[in-house]
């Protein structure tokens, strides 16, 4: 085999391999540039978040990754931790863990709006938010 087959033999894979190499830059920049918005929204949704909590709870967040919350109706006492599903703990009386409670906002966003939200619907609405809650005895934390 002379050299002009050898070329003509290569030349295919070649071109596929520059075809490949492309379609992975072309992926590579989709995937960086919505990982650099979901990181922007990510930082304006915990600072929004902050703006909200009290100063003890934002020192609770800060220093221990949660913060609590009272209950409008009932007066219970919630744990909210950073995190986006099974992150709330009701707590007793003495701060022991009763339970834990899941719901939160519909669509991908950001952490720190589902905790806002969290928030938000256990002190102005606790007993809707408890309605459709899940909940289990087991408590993830």
């Amino acid at each position: 085999m002379g050299t002009a087959d050898l070329l003509a033999t290569a030349a295919v894979p070649i071109a596929l391999l520059f075809v490949a190499c492309g379609i992975a830059l072309v992926l590579y920049e989709l995937v960086s540039g919505w990982r650099t918005r979901r990181t922007s929204a990510e930082r304006r949704a915990a600072t929004l978040l902050t703006q909200w909590l009290t100063p003890t709870q934002r020192a609770q967040y800060e220093t221990q990754g949660h913060f609590t919350v009272t209950g409008c109706h009932t007066g219970r006492h919630y744990l909210i931790r950073h995190g986006r599903q099974a992150n709330i703990i009701e707590l007793d009386a003495r701060g022991g863990r009763l339970s834990s409670w899941c719901f939160g906002p519909e669509g991908e966003l950001p952490t720190g709006d589902i905790l806002l939200a969290q928030k938000i619907a256990l002190e102005t609405d606790e007993l809707g938010a408890i309605a459709i809650a899940n909940r289990s005895q087991h408590v993830f934390y």
